[in-house]
């Protein structure tokens, strides 16, 4: 049978940890064929950022053309865009009705710390995102307020949802993140995220992983999605695949010593960690 196509719009990842990168070997273990939109070229590892080169909108223009026009999408996900005119000529792609089941991954801050898009690249995504993915930084920035613990969580994803995404999952994974306690997930009774399905609040939680092997894995959880979506699950169904599709990876990483700083994943399941479940389910609690 043909694989579903399914796009992603990113940055590149030197390291190959994350963005366009991940997102690539996401597609590739979860069985669709998966293409791909160049928004930017950066020179990392798994320590550091050291530098990123925007590509042009004219060219990311070009870039969604060509392959919709041969390759269209059953679903889209975006990254790091890094500028403006970038989410502009995106925005306009989906407006067009030319990005289908998009999930938007509003990349702002990379793993090692550095500074990869701007909030007002992001909200001119929104109101076209079936699913918005950010991490509880990211969904801080774009609000303006701190988002510290599930119930802010979960408050927060009611609010991004009005600014256009008709799902919004923030993930409480960043274990580095302000306002978690010192000691890993602990305070969180585990890797937490709050998802808005349009009436209520759902509390996906997974045992926490202890791992320095994270980076990647917000560009793992998006492009999950988008992949499961391309075969057909409805959207709570996909994200708590995509959950369990991470924690998996993590597990199947949580000892590689690939690099100095925050590894890769796990994404084709070489280690065979064992986790739960492998059919996608995670423990939910719902917030009316």
């Amino acid at each position: 049978m043909t694989p579903p196509v399914v796009l992603t719009v990113a940055g590149s990842d030197s390291g190959a940890g994350a963005g366009i990168q991940a997102d690539l070997k996401v597609f590739a273990a979860l069985r669709v064929y998966g293409t791909s939109v160049i928004t930017a070229v950066t020179a990392q590892n798994t320590r550091q950022v050291r530098a990123v080169f925007p590509v042009p909108a004219e060219m990311v223009t070009e870039q969604l053309t060509a392959l919709v026009e041969d390759l269209p999408p059953v679903a889209v996900k975006t990254g790091m865009l890094g500028e403006a005119a970038v989410a502009s000529a995106v925005a306009a792609a989906a407006r067009a009705g030319l990005l289908p089941n998009l999930v938007v991954d509003p990349v702002l801050v990379s793993t090692s710390g550095a500074r990869l898009g701007v909030v007002d690249a992001i909200e001119r995504l929104l109101p076209y995102a079936l699913v918005a993915t950010p991490n509880r930084a990211e969904a801080a920035a774009i609000l303006g307020r701190a988002v510290t613990n599930p119930d802010e969580m979960a408050e927060a994803a009611r609010q991004l949802a009005a600014g256009g995404p008709r799902y919004v999952v923030v993930t409480g994974g960043d274990v580095d993140g302000p306002g978690l306690a010192t000691g890993g997930g602990e305070a969180f009774g585990g890797a937490v995220d709050a998802l808005w399905t349009g009436t209520e609040v759902r509390l996906l939680r997974r045992p926490w992983v202890p791992t320095r092997n994270t980076h990647g894995t917000g560009c793992s959880y998006s492009a999950a999605i988008a992949a499961r979506l391309a075969l057909g699950d409805a959207v709570p169904e996909a994200v708590a695949f995509a959950k369990e599709y991470v924690t998996r990876a993590l597990l199947g990483a949580r000892s590689w010593a690939l690099g100095g700083g925050h590894g890769p994943l796990d994404h084709h399941d070489w280690s065979g960690a064992p986790t739960g479940d492998r059919s996608g389910s995670s423990s939910t609690g719902r917030l009316s």
